[in-house]
């Protein structure tokens, strides 16, 4: 997976440095404003866009360099950007140490959406994290536990579907999603609504209505005990499994 040096692109040089050695995984982002469609065709603006960025980011935000680990241009390239075993500046206060980043190169307009090359960009950018700076299994998008819709609807809904790589088999729709449903707080999404729609095939009495409160807590339970699980009422890998895919009777 070969990737554009900063020396390539024409980064600036950082004004300092923060190590670090591991971290849980990799975030996904996007740019947020208006990307200009004409990326997909000349390689030329996607490397302006990167020195554009990073003057953003340095002159504007005042940061050290370029806030993310890679960016991945909708050719496919990576581009590097603090690379691996460097702390970024994109997460959110607080955030930075636990996940690397990733930015996708699309807008909120403009280009919006993914191409397959930079969905598989994105997939090798965290593969190099994995192997050089010691990234965890998680892949989450930058709106998980920031308020923002970073990385866009496209990109996040391709993260919560499980990153898939294109052309690869198409993931498995029973499963399990890989976080834990419970409550408190209200848990919303896709995969709440799958487990409470599977839950209702069963004979209970839930709306599936993508959000687990009380009442899934409630089920939750119901379904735990008839399978002789721990009833603490919360969706984890076994309990979704006998919910989605129960035995044969």
């Amino acid at each position: 997976m070969p990737v554009i040096t900063r020396r390539q692109w024409g980064a600036r040089r950082p004004r300092s440095v923060t190590k670090v050695t591991r971290t849980r995984g990799v975030k996904v982002h996007y740019v947020g404003q208006r990307v200009n469609p004409n990326l997909q065709t000349d390689h030329e603006l996607c490397l302006d866009l990167m020195r554009d960025i990073q003057g953003w980011h340095m002159d504007g935000n005042g940061w050290v360099d370029f806030a993310y680990s890679y960016g991945v241009c909708p050719h496919g390239d990576i581009l590097e950007g603090r690379g691996p075993g460097v702390l970024v500046a994109a997460n959110g206060s607080g955030l930075n140490e636990d996940h690397y980043a990733v930015l996708g190169m699309l807008g909120s307009t403009g280009l919006a959406e993914p191409s397959d090359e930079m969905l598989i960009g994105i997939l090798d950018a965290i593969e190099l994290l994995r192997q050089r700076g010691g990234a965890g299994r998680e892949i989450k998008g930058h709106r998980d536990g920031y308020s923002t819709d970073c990385p866009g609807d496209a990109l996040y809904g391709w993260v919560r579907r499980g990153c898939p790589r294109p052309g690869g088999p198409p993931p498995d729709p029973d499963a399990w999603p890989g976080r834990l449903l419970k409550y408190p707080p209200v848990m919303r999404g896709d995969d709440v609504r799958r487990w409470q729609t599977a839950a209702k095939a069963l004979g209970y009495h839930l709306d599936a209505d993508g959000a687990y409160g009380p009442d899934s807590r409630t089920v939750c339970r119901h379904i735990q005990r008839a399978a002789n699980l721990d009833d603490d009422g919360i969706v984890g890998a076994l309990t979704w499994a006998v919910t989605v895919t129960p035995p044969a009777k």
